[in-house]
């Protein structure tokens, strides 16, 4: 007699945690179950690829106790085992990252790092984002079709942070490279699909993609990512040589009685913090921002009809779709969260795309709609490491979407999107839409 095999119900906890879930969608309905049962629920972390088992962690789904957790550092440590749920191979390496920094180092860095970005920088900046959106708009505009992620959308963050950073335009492709090596390590495609032409960068390019590592190594460590830090370190010590007009040659020239100056060592982390996490927030959320206003016709038509939405609509995206989905901490004492005791020494993952969808905060949480009010969302974090380039980020998502509404009219979807395997980065990688062309008649969409 055959034994049926019957296959074991997987739990939501294992739904949010899994990457592969992701491919399909971030699980709202399993992320609503917990937040209304468990909001501080215990996940397994079982293997995922090459990753061994770990020991555990809280996850924090409600945004009350999601804020609680992030503005209280003492508490709360970004510094003990770092901000990813998986605990790093090369701890040492990882905490020097400002991301991973407590006060009062992380606070000394972060004035330093606002200090440098001027009026006068960040009016440039502005200007330039506003010019490049249109001009990456109107290359794809007569055309009728295209891959919004790929052909739109991604360029204009790597244009940007080569506008803070100061480096030509021909190497900017390397952000690229970096930023899907690290993001993309649970994904093998994405990992390998940068398209840096080093026969146009320079010669600092050149010698720094020389060291890039032929196998397969761990780009979350720094003896992955040679390339990068070779790059960031010849660059910083050429900003100290010949200053430009840029945020970096800012930072790099600061002199301050209170937080000192920037040393090589700590702008090389920088760098890689900017090229990765300030690349990849925009990234993903400017398709994720035309992937709701595609699910959502109506709310398309509706901001197409009265501009004066598009600020409240640009916060809706960010909290619809939230790009970045969770950040961890450690316990530095015994402590309680959400009337859940959580011993010293537990990982405490707060969950961005559940706490912004909270309905105790939210009215509809997963209706998207472009005049929301209030835009309480967590996206950019909360508390001492509330993310230093969301002005920059809205105004990069102003400035494509102003374009977009200009240009290119009666947009729909022209294929399946394909989401990114994370079970942190809320991504697409690719979104193919349509459009009537400049020279048809528009319509309404």
């Amino acid at each position: 007699m055959t034994q049926r095999r019957v296959s074991r119900p997987i739990s939501d906890t294992e739904l949010i945690y899994n990457p592969d879930t992701y491919v399909r969608s971030v699980p709202h309905d399993a992320l609503t179950r917990l937040r209304r049962s468990t909001p501080v629920v215990w996940v397994e972390e079982r293997p995922v690829d090459d990753w061994p088992a770990g020991p555990g962690f809280w996850a924090v789904l409600r945004h009350a106790d999601v804020r609680h957790v992030l503005r209280d550092p003492r508490l709360f440590s970004s510094h003990l085992g770092a901000t990813q749920i998986r605990d790093a191979e090369d701890l040492d390496y990882v905490r020097r990252m400002m991301l991973n920094m407590d006060p009062p180092e992380h606070s000394r860095l972060r004035r330093l790092l606002t200090k440098a970005f001027t009026p006068r920088a960040v009016a440039r900046l502005a200007a330039g984002i506003e010019r490049r959106a249109r001009a990456l708009v109107d290359a794809v505009a007569e055309k009728g079709e295209a891959d919004f992620a790929k052909e739109i959308a991604a360029d204009l963050p790597l244009l940007t942070l080569a506008d803070v950073f100061g480096i030509p335009e021909s190497d900017r492709w390397l952000l690229f490279d970096w930023s899907n090596r690290v993001i993309g390590y649970q994904d093998a495609e994405y990992s390998i699909s940068s398209a840096f032409d080093p026969s146009q960068a320079t010669d600092m390019a050149r010698r720094a993609i020389a060291l890039r590592p032929s196998g397969p190594v761990n780009p979350r460590s720094r003896a992955g990512m040679p390339d990068l830090y070779a790059y960031a370190h010849e660059l910083g010590e050429y900003k100290r040589r010949r200053p430009g007009d840029d945020v970096m040659t800012a930072l790099m020239h600061h002199v301050d009685d209170e937080d000192g100056t920037v040393a090589v060592e700590e702008f090389e982390n920088l760098f890689w913090l900017f090229a990765v996490a300030g690349n990849e927030t925009v990234r993903n959320g400017l398709p994720g921002g035309m992937f709701a206003l595609l699910k959502n016709p109506a709310e398309l038509a509706r901001l197409r009809a009265d501009r004066s939405l598009l600020d409240t609509a640009i916060e809706e995206m960010l909290r619809w779709w939230t790009p970045v989905m969770n950040f961890r901490r450690t316990a530095t004492a015994d402590t309680v969260v959400g009337n859940v005791p959580v011993r010293k020494g537990e990982k405490v993952v707060v969950w961005f795309s559940s706490a912004n969808r909270d309905e105790e905060v939210f009215d509809r949480p997963s209706r998207f709609d472009v005049a929301r009010a209030g835009g309480d969302h967590l996206t950019f974090g909360h508390g001492p490491h509330f993310c230093l380039g969301a002005h920059l980020a809205r105004l990069q998502m102003r400035a494509m979407f102003t374009a977009v509404l200009d240009r290119l009219h009666d947009i729909e979807p022209a294929g399946e999107p394909m989401r990114l395997r994370s079970n942190f980065q809320n991504g697409i990688k690719r979104l193919p839409i349509r459009w009537k062309p400049q020279g048809s008649p528009a319509g309404d969409d």
